[in-house]
């Protein structure tokens, strides 16, 4: 018979709280060969990750990529690694931070945002388990990743309902799917282009560079590549750009199957042979700056572009904790809580925390009696 988790004991009249959990993807506890080892054994053992039979993958996985790949990553997250850790962290925390000051002074509610990382820490149990603590009995899940994929958003899914299936008093729960064309995601998009455009001029063309995927996966439905153009045309269209303005490509690839295409690393090196004096390169299917684009873009493929006889490849930073970021993060998480009690003016924080009182003096008083 299965065990649930639950609290030591039901406390009638507890004010009940809305809790928002932050995920993404992940990040090693330090650019080491064996922090990146025990971070990429958990990400790539997920069966949403890499669709191979577990038997055949277990024996690719642990008797060559285990063994080849940790200190080639490591050398890579060493060079962005910062004084406070790992920018994938610090930023995504920068970002649940700033949706939580924002819904609290929104909010007719107690609400509680924890931020959860599908691989390594803090992980998503653990961020559940925090919102447990402090009441949440109506769980909202953001992902950050503004287009769906099974390998990211997927993935989420599967472990936050895993998670949630071990409790005896499972919340409400919503889970937002996507983003990858709301009004203010794309907005943000556009003008944090457009900054940067205007501090530093603009280059000869603007690349859109989004992670990459097994082509196999778009045949089997996954929809990340369509949302990936669509992210981008409405970008473009944004800053009215012409057709030949900018390019969509795809990175990140590993292994010998076919990957989503362009592939960003090819089409760098034809750009720089075409002799463009500059490249401009931004990372929408990144919320936040990780190892992807801070480098593998920003580093390699600035060189792979230099080399190939092209002028300078600047980065565009993704929009991490921006102000209309934050913004529109919130508003899409208030849009997904309608009808909750926190979204409505009757709901009053300060009479749910006097009942919980009153209530628990008279458990406190029962107790005593006896």
């Amino acid at each position: 018979m299965p065990s649930y988790q639950s609290s030591p004991q039901y406390e009638h009249g507890f004010p009940e709280s809305l809790g928002i959990l932050v995920v993404n993807l992940g990040t090693p506890d330090a650019p080491t060969r064996k922090a990146v080892r025990r971070y990429l054994k958990q990400f790539l053992w997920d069966p949403r990750v890499v669709e191979l039979p577990r038997p055949l993958w277990w024996l690719i996985l642990n008797g060559v990529i285990l063994n080849l790949r940790p200190s080639r990553s490591a050398e890579a997250y060493e060079k962005i690694w910062t004084e406070h850790g790992s920018p994938l962290l610090l930023h995504s925390q920068d970002i649940a931070d700033g949706i939580g000051r924002q819904l609290g002074a929104r909010m007719s509610g107690p609400v509680h945002v924890e931020l959860g990382m599908s691989y390594g820490r803090p992980s998503i149990d653990s961020a559940l388990e925090r919102l447990y603590e402090k009441g949440a009995r109506r769980v909202v899940c953001l992902p950050l990743y503004p287009q769906y994929s099974g390998t990211t958003s997927g993935s989420v899914f599967d472990d936050v309902t895993r998670a949630l299936r071990k409790r005896r008093w499972v919340p409400e729960f919503r889970f937002i799917n996507h983003y990858h064309d709301s009004r203010g995601y794309i907005a943000a998009l556009a003008q944090s282009i457009r900054e940067y455009r205007e501090q530093h001029g603009s280059g000869d063309k603007l690349l859109f560079s989004f992670h990459g995927l097994p082509r196999q996966n778009l045949l089997d439905g996954d929809p990340y590549h369509c949302q990936c153009h669509k992210t981008a045309r409405l970008v473009a269209e944004s800053l009215e750009l012409a057709d030949d303005d900018y390019v969509v490509t795809f990175q990140s690839r590993v292994g010998r199957q076919e990957w989503l295409r362009p592939y960003t690393d090819e089409t760098v090196e034809q750009l720089g042979k075409a002799g463009l004096s500059r490249l401009d390169v931004v990372c929408p299917g990144f919320a936040a700056d990780c190892l992807e684009t801070l480098e593998e873009i920003a580093m390699q493929n600035a060189e792979i572009f230099e080399e190939a006889g092209g002028g300078e490849l600047t980065y565009i930073p993704c929009l991490n904790a921006r102000d209309d970021h934050i913004e529109f993060l919130t508003r899409l998480v208030e849009k997904h809580i309608g009808g909750w009690p926190e979204s409505s003016s009757d709901w009053n924080a300060s009479d749910a925390a006097q009942q919980y009182d009153k209530s628990r003096e008279r458990a406190l008083a029962m107790g005593a009696e006896r």
